[in-house]
């Protein structure tokens, strides 16, 4: 049985686990191979719950739901977007940055959020349509009742007893690390975290569950540690945007070993994280500890 579980992202809700785990599979063998390991293509599974995102088919529309700027809802995915936008502005130079009109949440500050965002990597092979089912799929995941509950359900199902790391991407990091805090019967010492939103502060750290431990009112080292993980590892890239704080130890400590690593112009893309031989590497050193 596989002894890697990969959790995709956002956006993967017309894919499926098949089509997911061939082009996952390659990539993480290519990355541990990258980092002096060996690893079978058939040692990757994945955790699927994108459907759970896909709207209902009906008659002559099946896909994406045709969202405008005006879809952006009010509260969480305007916050969520004007995060996305200032986070660019500070990598990218031709990003100009929100300013203090941008602020008032303006449906013209939204539609001049998302063109300027289409301009960055990643987002600029997204649709605009797509961009905002990306903002509602992580509102929902965060904010909807019952919906984490059930994408933590096919992350159990795709966990067996010879499952001992996990690689998560994107929101499938949030959704893995609250899945193993919830499971601590997982057999999983070892979770990859790549381009990943844990740290972003009020929309999604101190929304976790279990949610951090502020009683002290502040950091260092507030949200709780993954479950049965001995070991976690988080890669992010500079120009990554989603991945808004890179560094995960002030709010989880020390103990998560950090790296940061350069993917080109997918700076979000799960495939150039998991090639990478940091990467690999973290992979590697979790099978390894795991079978010596």
């Amino acid at each position: 049985m596989p002894r890697v579980v990969g959790v995709h992202g956002i956006g993967q809700q017309l894919q499926g686990e098949l089509q997911l785990r061939e082009a996952w599979a390659p990539a993480v063998a290519d990355g541990v191979t990258r980092a002096g390991g060996a690893l079978a293509t058939g040692d990757v599974a994945m955790a699927f719950y994108g459907d759970l995102f896909r709207p209902s088919g009906r008659s002559l529309a099946v896909g994406d739901p045709r969202y405008t700027a005006s879809d952006v809802e009010d509260g969480y995915e305007q916050e969520l977007l004007l995060a996305w936008w200032a986070a660019a502005a500070e990598v990218y130079p031709q990003v100009v940055p929100p300013g203090e009109r941008t602020l008032i949440r303006t449906p013209r500050a939204v539609q001049t959020g998302l063109r300027i965002l289409s301009q960055v990597p990643y987002f600029a092979d997204v649709a605009l349509r797509a961009m905002v089912f990306d903002l509602k799929q992580v509102r929902r995941y965060l904010t909807e009742p019952g919906l984490r509950e059930q994408v933590w359900k096919r992350l159990d199902a795709a966990v067996t007893a010879d499952t001992r790391v996990l690689v998560a991407h994107s929101l499938g990091s949030v959704a893995a690390y609250e899945a193993l805090w919830h499971h601590p019967q997982w057999p999983v010492t070892t979770l990859v975290t790549i381009g990943s939103p844990l740290a972003i502060p009020r929309l999604v750290f101190e929304r976790l569950r279990p949610p951090p431990d502020l009683s002290g009112g502040a950091l260092p080292g507030a949200g709780h540690w993954p479950g049965s993980a001995a070991r976690w590892t988080n890669v992010a890239d500079e120009g990554d945007i989603v991945a808004l704080v890179k560094d995960l130890r002030p709010c989880f400590g020390d103990r998560v070993d950090c790296h940061i690593v350069h993917n080109g112009s997918h700076a979000h893309d799960a495939r150039p994280y998991l090639s990478s031989k940091e990467v690999g590497a973290a992979v590697w050193r979790g099978l390894e500890a795991a079978d010596g």
